[in-house]
């Protein structure tokens, strides 16, 4: 078996299309981030984008759900089903993941195996076993057939993590397409490989401050293109010097999803603002901006959440659920001896 590359690759990357790719996404990420500091309360739009990227995410490895499961799932704490479940521990990695980071100010082999932990429970550690390739999810076809000794998976992990927290050679937008690509090479898993490849993602955007908050997920994006990038993983596995056109794909990738990003950031806090007005004028006696920023903090709510949220009693977070609802606010439905409360209009942005 041909051995893998290691970082960095001898390949010049300095090339006008290069060039031109990462102007746009660098401008693109800066107005990102201009538009996440105009916010009163960023929170409300990193909670939503994480749930959002945990279900697209997932959706790559055909791990397919609702926001409503993921949602009911994670409030009435019961299973709904297995997607969801896995779903939600996706989420629940991009926490560990970050607080790791933040703890540690680097980025760790150690980190990424306990974030692949919580996102495969029962098949978490380096593989020791051969076997293992990598396939389109759609097609089935084989792209990549990655080292097979532990070994040489921890030869090239100690690598990738020498250059992650390495000297930058190139811009970081560039380096993160050559690190996502090293690491889903070397595919050192049994299972969840792409899912803690695309963590890995974000939590480099923020240690190398690209991005202040983990905004920036390339989910939506990879899923939009999933034969391409299938395609360019084989190309630049078969000959390296192919990794000029995946260093493309991701620049333009992170450059289209900043975009989506700021639309959709736009579109939830037009849709705060129009709430905002309007409960001020329909329910003038219970209006407050924590129960406006609450709404908005996530599809659905539900009693417990409300009282702690806003700190009242049960009964007053009752009366004000039920004026939501009368109202149509908010839409009450029954999951189990559980009633939970969605925001519809939310909802509908992100379907």
């Amino acid at each position: 078996m041909i051995k893998m590359n290691t970082l960095p690759f001898n390949v010049d990357l300095d090339t006008i299309p290069i060039l031109k790719e990462l102007n746009k996404a660098n401008n693109s990420i800066g107005e990102l981030k201009g538009i996440m500091n105009l916010l009163p309360n960023p929170n409300i739009i990193l909670s939503l984008l994480a749930v959002g990227e945990s279900k697209d995410s997932s959706a790559i490895e055909n791990i397919i759900t609702t926001y409503e499961d993921i949602y009911k799932e994670m409030i009435t704490k019961k299973p709904i089903s297995k997607a969801a479940k896995e779903v939600n521990n996706y989420k629940k990695a991009i926490e560990i993941g970050f607080k790791e980071l933040d703890e540690k100010g680097f980025i760790s082999t150690n980190s990424l195996v306990n974030i692949q932990g919580v996102i495969e429970p029962n098949k978490g550690g380096i593989r020791k076993l051969p076997g293992t390739v990598i396939k389109n999810m759609d097609t089935g076809e084989i792209v990549h057939t990655p080292p097979q000794s532990e070994s040489e998976i921890r030869e090239l992990l100690k690598n990738l993590e020498d250059y992650i927290n390495g000297k930058n050679i190139y811009d970081p937008l560039i380096q993160l397409a050559l690190i996502h690509f090293q690491f889903e090479s070397i595919h050192p898993f049994y299972d969840g490989n792409g899912r803690t490849g695309r963590i890995l993602n974000i939590l480099y955007l923020v240690n190398q401050n690209k991005i202040k908050q983990p905004i920036l997920y390339l989910s939506k994006y990879i899923i939009e293109n999933k034969n391409e990038y299938y395609d360019l993983l084989r190309l630049c596995n078969d000959e390296i010097e192919n990794i000029t056109k995946f260093v493309l794909y991701i620049l333009k990738g992170i450059h289209n999803t900043s975009k989506y990003t700021i639309s959709m950031i736009m579109r939830i806090n037009d849709l705060i603002d129009l709430t905002r007005e309007s409960m001020k004028v329909r329910l003038s006696d219970i209006y407050s901006d924590e129960i406006i920023l609450h709404m908005f903090s996530y599809l659905y709510t539900k009693n417990e959440f409300f009282r702690k949220k806003l700190k009242i009693s049960r009964p007053t977070a009752t009366k004000y659920l039920r004026a939501l609802v009368k109202e149509g606010f908010l839409v009450s439905e029954k999951v189990g001896k559980e009633v939970i409360y969605k925001n519809v209009q939310l909802f509908n942005i992100f379907e």
